[in-house]
């Protein structure tokens, strides 16, 4: 039995068609990357490691991002299911693989939500003049969790009210990230920074120019900051023309990216030069905030806002893949049945949705007990399922259409040996973030939980967590695990162009 034969027959139509479309899936799917806050957390930890050539790895990260969007646009076009990594992996490579998969993707979104509404909270107060609210941990953390709830109720309302709110949104905060890169490069070339300030060359684009092992610490936190643009394609059920718009959009996210990132990096590492962003690396995205007050004076509103608003809507967007990789999961009996229902007003996977959101709130409660710092080590544990899942994506498209890869040079490259290529940079940069974070001293708390480092215990906590769930509903409903690996073939590309 392959797994396109054990998968049911007649879906619920459930979640609303051609909800959204091609502009609205890539503006979900730049704001599930949250630019301006992820340049806010790590332009500092880069500088330090690689200097004036940031922008360079910048550069060298996107390569492996753009390999995997090309396996999530052609996986798509052959599987449009909002499950993605859960139901391609499956189909190409069994169903325990696949569990993984769709777990890894789920966890990811329960270990940042709380964080990215904590940012926007508190970048958000910081531009009103709040900055005392910030300080107080329970009334952040109040606004925190009521942040959540309101975006979860946004994505539980509709896909069309989610694209509405982010479409405004992007433009708010590509707008706010102009202005501070036009402003910044001006003073630069005015002589008017208050910083060591340098003037840009484009031998910053190299990213070999600080050495081969800065340059591996540099990826291991560049290669992230394009983290979640596959939102775009987790809609693929509710996007017009799915075959091709939702990976279309994933692809040109990833370029989008690139282009505003290198950008960004420019304007900042040319305004305060390398040895004052590497002096003060640690700050992270408080840097900006600084950096926001000196360039833009009285104006620094704006760029706090970028980071504020970038944080809404990755907080919104980031609960998308959770839940419908959910939905996915239990629609093929991977997930309790209840995880797939879908409102019948809304159209919306409204009770995974609404799971996520409150196991997000849970954990970010939960670790903000123990510390501030054992927040920012979940959010390093992060990087584990991130590099997991996307490297599985890559190797499954590659066997998915094994078949096919010697028809043509288009099919070899882009297809095959590029997921493949972008799969073993992420397997890479896997084992290099394992064997740093098992060093206590790597991490943000800087102590030992059981002689390994927070971050990667954490990591392997939710790896556990989710082999026992796995064998355990493997057990209790053994329907799933039926499902054999199959192949692409022509059939299936003509039934997903129908969906």
């Amino acid at each position: 039995m392959t797994a396109e034969d054990a998968a049911p027959q007649e879906r619920d139509p459930g979640l609303k068609p051609d909800a959204i479309g091609f502009v609205d899936a890539l503006v979900i799917g730049l704001n599930s990357t949250s630019p301006a806050y992820s340049l806010a957390a790590v332009i500092g930890p880069i500088v330090a490691l690689v200097g004036i050539y940031a922008p360079g790895v910048m550069f060298a990260s996107f390569v492996p991002m753009l390999f995997i969007a090309s396996a999530f646009y052609y996986l798509n076009k052959v599987d449009q299911d909002c499950g993605t990594t859960f139901s391609w992996v499956t189909r190409a490579m069994g169903p325990w693989a696949g569990w993984l998969g769709g777990w890894a993707i789920a966890m990811t979104g329960v270990l940042v939500v709380g964080s990215l509404a904590d940012v926007a909270v508190s970048f958000g107060l910081l531009a009103v003049g709040l900055d005392s609210w910030v300080d107080n941990a329970f009334v952040r953390q109040l606004l925190t969790v009521l942040l959540i709830l309101v975006m979860t109720a946004v994505c539980v309302i509709g896909t069309e009210l989610s694209a509405k709110v982010q479409n405004v949104l992007i433009l708010a905060q590509v707008a706010f990230l102009l202005v501070f890169v036009v402003v910044a490069l001006y003073r630069v070339y005015a002589g008017t920074s208050t910083y060591d300030s340098v003037e840009p060359s484009l031998d910053w684009l190299n990213p070999f120019g600080a050495g081969g092992a800065a340059l591996t610490g540099g990826l291991l936190l560049g290669v992230f900051i394009y983290w979640g643009w596959e939102s775009a394609v987790n809609l693929t059920e509710e996007v017009e023309n799915s075959a091709s718009a939702p990976g279309k959009a994933g692809v040109w996210s990833t370029v989008i990216l690139l282009v505003t990132y290198v950008s960004v990096g420019f304007a900042v590492v040319a305004y305060a030069g390398p040895a004052f962003l590497a002096e003060n690396a640690g700050e992270e995205e408080f840097l900006f905030a600084q950096l926001a007050t000196d360039v833009l004076g009285g104006w620094d509103w704006v760029l706090l806002l970028a980071v504020s608003t970038s944080a809404i809507a990755s907080t919104q967007t980031t609960i998308i893949p959770a839940s419908r990789t959910a939905l996915s999961m239990a629609r093929r009996r991977a997930l309790p049945a209840p995880y797939a229902h879908v409102s019948p007003r809304f159209r919306t996977p409204d009770v995974s949705t609404w799971w996520v959101a409150g196991i997000a709130i849970a954990w970010y409660l939960v670790v903000n007990q123990i510390s501030a710092n054992a927040l920012l080590d979940s959010l390093t544990a992060l990087s584990l399922l991130i590099a997991f899942y996307y490297a599985l994506t890559g190797v499954a498209c590659a066997v998915y259409h094994r078949r096919h890869l010697t028809e043509s040079v288009h099919n070899f490259l882009l297809i095959g040996l590029g997921p493949l290529v972008g799969a073993g940079l992420l397997t890479w940069l896997l084992v290099r973030s394992v064997a740093d974070m098992s060093d206590p001293a790597n991490s943000y708390s800087g102590t030992s939980w059981f002689g390994l480092g927070p971050p990667l215990v954490i990591g392997i906590g939710i790896a556990l967590t989710g082999v026992v769930l796995m064998v355990v509903w493997r057990l209790r409903s053994p329907a799933f695990w039926r499902e054999r690996p199959g192949v692409a073939d022509p059939d299936l590309v003509r039934r997903g162009k129908e969906h």
